[in-house]
């Protein structure tokens, strides 16, 4: 069995930007949304605000690049801007505003965006993770 490949805090580069593919909001992803949450559905053709949060951390599994191997999640500061409605489609843009090194590790702080169909950011945010060095063992 293979490892799957990974990025280390070595790798990260500040001021580095990735976009996702894109993804439609379904009433299937509403449905099971409300279901998980038990949310009473004000409107079915609303989207909940936590969703696409909840859907960037996905998207960005869709880039062909390892992901970073992240020790612990930090922090998360993230502002709605305006509701989505079913059949809008998203993307997330995401940059690395800054990283510091540790011993082991380092902190990297993204800002990402998630995107309407139109090009308007409709959420924005930082995330704060703790992500590992790369060790002897993991040396490229």
């Amino acid at each position: 069995m293979s490892a799957v490949a990974r990025s280390y805090f070595e790798d990260v580069t500040v001021e580095h930007v990735e976009e996702t593919p894109a993804l439609t909001l379904t009433e299937a992803h509403v449905s099971i949304y409300h279901g998980l949450t038990r949310e009473l559905a004000p409107d079915p053709a609303l989207v909940p605000d936590l969703l696409p949060l909840c859907f960037t951390p996905g998207l960005g599994w869709r880039v062909p690049k390892p992901p970073l191997e992240v020790l612990a999640f930090m922090g998360l500061d993230w502002q709605v801007l305006r509701q989505l409605r079913v059949g809008d489609t998203i993307h997330s843009r995401s940059r690395i505003a800054s990283k510091r090194s540790m011993r082991d590790g380092g902190v990297v702080v993204e800002e990402r965006e998630v995107i309407d169909q139109r090009g308007e950011v409709v959420q924005r945010g930082r995330f704060t993770y703790l992500v590992a060095k790369r060790s002897k063992e993991n040396q490229a």
